[in-house]
């Protein structure tokens, strides 16, 4: 018997679509289908998560230049 779920679809750059996908794969339950390159169905309730997990991989991921003058003072 067919199931419906609450989504929401995600438009995004396929860089960012691997990270969601990451994502997933850590925490599970997140993304329903994979749509193409550029589209996935997630759960409606996890949107603020994402975007919280999204934050926090691109702000590790991201070059700051005051953390080497930060470095190079001590």
């Amino acid at each position: 018997m067919p199931r419906a779920v609450k989504g929401s679809l995600i438009q995004c750059d396929p860089s960012i679509k691997a990270l969601i996908l990451k994502i997933d794969s850590d925490y599970r339950d997140i993304v329903f289908e994979e749509l193409d390159d550029t589209h996935l169905l997630v759960d409606a309730s996890k949107i603020p998560f994402i975007k919280s997990e999204l934050n926090r991989i691109l702000a590790k991921n991201t070059y700051n230049p005051l953390d080497d003058d930060d470095a190079n003072a001590k």
